[in-house]
This record gives structure tokens, sequence and C-alpha cells, in this order.
């Protein structure tokens, strides 16, 4: 017997498995991967920490244990022959899309290269492995095919550095500044993972069907892209130049308010309070401080005033790609990098999820509502 089940659009509230790696609790303003808050996270401990905590259940419990987890990931780093020969001319291919249409390539071409089998046919030491594999390359990938996107060569990636550290080191080809190298380590455990958003589910679901991990990564590379997921930091930076003085913030904003567009950078599908990733990233901002940050600081108090009178009722507030956007720009990332970069911390929370998914057998196969004309219609004659 085929039963069905009404939902909401877009599967609003639905609760579609259970997970021991995180939860946000919009209400209350709070995530967490698995028991501890992401923020206090971000605040005290290093990106490789929370890779250990999402992979294998617990911190390092010591400076000997950091080391380990570091030594066992960093020479996973450097990238095939096979897949390092291609990225030219991938580079050249993704010009007019960017550094993450081309990850989705070269991470497939990584998978197949790397022998990446499906998770259905491994137990779980081979499919950590393999998860461990893309989530080291991955940041290696992206910086090399903006490097030779840019005409330049693309830079090896060093050991002896930490994982933000070397993300840093590989897009530029520069000693990393230690502030700047630990602003960018607390965005990108900051964005590790955040519950069954739009990416993670694809991942769990391309889990489900037993694809390798490189395919269900691709899967989530490709909803990360999309403008009202992680495609929205630079379009929160472009909203700033746009207004482009303090003057202009007022009657930009009611302009496009009035007119029913969105403001990138404000509003949550699950917070009804401050995001506080963004709350975070505009501690770290004001700690650079200048006149980019006193300008986002301001545009934030009067969209908020704005939405508020507008948008009576409604909880506004700023996301994490609002002040993200004015982080990575203080620390020198060009702006066709800042989804790439919360792509290379996101690849860890997608994998922990697949590996969780893949421990389940169970394929997700919901279903879907018909509403067109009603069948049986007779097939008509070829006339």
């Amino acid at each position: 017997m085929n039963t069905t089940t009404a939902v909401p659009r877009g599967l609003a509230g639905v609760v579609v498995t259970e997970t021991e790696l995180g939860d946000v609790r919009g209400l209350e303003g709070f995530y967490h991967y698995r028991q501890f808050s992401a923020v206090e996270l971000a605040e005290s401990r290093s990106f490789e920490d929370v890779w250990h905590l999402m992979f294998r259940g617990t911190l390092p419990a010591d400076a000997a244990g950091r080391a380990a987890f570091a030594a066992e990931t960093a020479p996973l780093r450097r990238l095939p022959a096979a897949v390092r020969d291609a990225l030219p001319a991938l580079a050249r291919a993704s010009a007019l899309s960017g550094p993450l249409a081309g990850l989705r390539t070269a991470l497939s071409l990584l998978g197949a290269s790397a022998g990446f089998r499906p998770v259905y046919d491994l137990g779980p030491d081979r499919r950590a492995a393999d998860a461990l594999a893309a989530c080291a390359a991955v940041p290696t990938l992206l910086t090399a095919l903006y490097r030779l996107g840019q005409g330049l060569e693309p830079v090896e990636p060093r050991d002896d550095l930490p994982y933000a550290a070397n993300y840093l080191y590989m897009l530029t080809g520069q000693e990393p500044d230690p502030v700047k190298a630990r602003a960018i380590e607390r965005y990108l455990i900051s964005t590790v993972d955040h519950g069954f958003n739009a990416s993670t589910f694809t991942a769990r679901v391309i889990a489900s069907t037993g694809a390798d991990v490189a395919a269900c990564l691709t899967g989530a590379i490709g909803a990360l892209s999309g403008p009202l997921h992680g495609g929205a930091p630079s379009r929160a930076l472009d909203t700033l130049d746009a207004i482009g003085t303090a003057d202009r913030i007022g009657p930009w904003i009611r302009e496009r308010v009035l007119a029913g567009e969105r403001i990138m950078g404000f509003g949550h599908p699950v917070y009804r309070t401050e995001d506080p990733r963004s709350r975070m990233l505009r501690d770290i901002a004001r700690g650079f401080g200048g006149p980019l940050v006193d300008f986002a600081v301001e545009v934030e108090r009067q969209v908020e005033e704005i939405l508020a009178e507008l948008k009576p009722g409604r909880e506004l507030h700023t996301n994490v790609e609002f002040y993200a956007g004015v982080v990575m720009e203080l620390c020198g990332l060009p702006r066709e990098m800042f989804t790439p970069t919360f792509c290379a911390a996101r690849v860890v929370g997608w994998s922990a999820n697949i590996l969780e998914q893949a421990a389940d057998s169970k394929i997700i196969r919901p279903a879907a509502r018909y509403t067109g004309p009603t069948p049986p219609q007779p097939v008509p004659a070829l006339g």
C-alpha cells in the first residue's frame, strides 16, 4: 500500500532523520557541534580540533592529540599527479564561473583518481579515510584553481601550517599574518556545520544511495553555489558598495524593501533572533576596525530599524554572510573566493554527515503530489 503525508513546502520543520552531529536552535540564537557551542569552539579551539570532533566524536584531549591529527591530515593536502596535471585545463574551462564550479569537476576527478568506491561497499574505516582525504584536498584544489585563473602558478601546501593558515598561504603565496589567519580560522570553524541546510541535506540524500564520498560532496557543492545558500557573502558586500555612503543607506534600503527585494546578508530561514555567527564575526571585524567596519555597522543598524518599521513583527537581523564578507575583505581574500572559502569549511560538516548517513542503509526517497491534467488521458493520434 502506497501512503503519503503532506508536509510544508521546502520541508520546513520536517524531521527526516536523527543526528549526533549538532543542531540549530533558531529561537534561542544558538547552534552546536555535537555537545559543544560552535561559537565557543571558534573562540577557543583550532580548526583541526573541530574537524577531529566532527569525524571522531571527541575533541583532542591535549596538544599531543592535536599534533597527531595534524600529522595525519597535512600530507593529504597534496594532490595526485593526475589531478594536479588536469587543473590548468579545469581552470580555463571554469574561467567565467569561478573556482567553485571548477571544484565540482576537480573533486570528481580526485575521487576517481584515488579510487573512491561507493560507501555502501565500504566499512567505516575506509569511508572515513576517503572523507578525510577529500576534506584535506579541497583547499588545495580551490586555491590552485583560483591562482591558475589569475595566470599564477599554484602554491604547494605546507605541512607545518595549520589548516586556515595553509589555506591563506596557498591562496596568496605569502607567509600568512597570524591575526588574519586566526580570523579566518574562526570564520571557518563557525561554518563547519549548520543543521540540515540545503547542501548538507543534498549530501545525505546522495549518501543514502550508497554513492562514493566524492559524488556526495560534488552534489553538496552544487547546492552551496546557489545565491540563496552559500553564494551570498560577496553579494552582501556588493550591497555595501552599492549603497556607497552613509547618507544613502535609508533611501537605498527603503526603495528595495518596498519593491519586495531581498536585502542580501539579512534574514535567515531558521533564526528568529540574531545569528550567533554574525555576532561573532562582527566582533572580529571590530577588532580590525576601519571605515569599512564602521560603515557595515551603521548599515546594519539602519537596515534593522527600517525592516522593523516596514515589516513589523518580523525578526530580521544580519546573517552569517553579512559580516563574513567584511572579515574576508579585511583579510585580503578576493571576493570570488568568499563562497569557496565557506566551502573549505563546510566540506568537513558535509563529510561528517555523509559518514553518519552511510551507517544507515535506508535510501531517502520522498514523494511528490501530482498536480497536472487528470490521468489517464487518451494518447492523441499523430495528425
